[in-house]
């Protein structure tokens, strides 16, 4: 199993990385895990614009999803269209969200490109992956995943504050990919984001192998973020999230 960072940015694209968006392979098929604004642009440097073979999407802030109306042009309109329809397992009613995201209603709808799915929580197949889903804490139906595939295993947080349903997903995972949008300080909100260091709370209660600190917020110091999650109690190996990163799980 293979996984390419194609964006880790928090809330809104950052000079170096688009929103959040994260591509999993295995035995040739394509799953990204959520779709935010900018990752479009930046998922072409690794797959062809038309290799996407599913999608799952967390939730469905901008910052999530956004670029899935992107995708809708390139796949209702692109030379050689009309392109099979990619299966998106997303949050109800994310069909037509994202059509009024999209914003004209003289256009077909985003079935012409999607498959929609709708997202509850359990475990299901997709491609020769596992998945499985539980409602992580945010203000918006929100989801985090465990992909497995053989005896590998990542979790991918979404967005989410402290949670018990984020260990279970993580427990044992060869990879967690676990927000850290804060860096910890008295009167924090509950219930919207993790910092750095609860993130690796979260990792070291799950014996994750190795945390990758994502939806890193532009306006943050990010070496601040590090430093905080250091202070968490894991001690398993930390880094923050970069976009083109890959990990081979092999």
């Amino acid at each position: 199993m293979k996984v390419t960072i194609i964006g880790c940015s928090g809330s809104f694209p950052g000079p170096d990385s688009p929103a959040s968006c994260y591509l999993v392979e295995a035995e040739g098929f394509r799953l990204l895990l959520d779709f935010g604004s900018g990752a479009l642009g930046a998922l072409q440097r690794h797959i062809g614009l038309y290799d996407v073979d599913a999608i799952c999407l967390s939730h469905l802030h901008a910052d999530h999803c956004l670029d899935m109306c992107g995708y809708h042009v390139a796949r209702t309109y692109g030379p050689e269209a009309p392109y099979p329809r990619v299966p998106v397992i997303a949050p109800a009613d994310a069909s037509k969200r994202l059509a009024a995201a999209y914003g004209m209603p003289d256009e077909p709808a985003l079935e012409t490109a999607f498959a929609f799915r709708t997202l509850t929580p359990g475990t299901f197949e997709v491609g020769p992956f596992t998945l499985t889903a539980r409602l992580v804490n945010h203000p918006v139906e929100a989801y985090g995943f465990r992909v497995s595939h053989g005896d590998r295993s990542i979790a991918y947080s979404g967005d989410t504050g402290e949670s018990a349903e984020l260990v279970k997903l993580a427990e044992d995972a060869d990879l967690m990919l676990c927000e850290a949008s804060f860096v910890d300080r008295p009167g924090l909100p509950d219930g919207l984001h993790l910092s750095g260091r609860q993130a690796a709370v979260h990792a070291a209660k799950a014996r994750a192998g190795r945390l990758v600190l994502t939806h890193l917020v532009p306006w943050n110091d990010q070496a601040a973020v590090l430093d905080d999650a250091s202070r968490g109690g894991y001690g398993g190996p930390i880094e923050l999230a970069r976009s083109g990163a890959v990990y081979d799980l092999v």
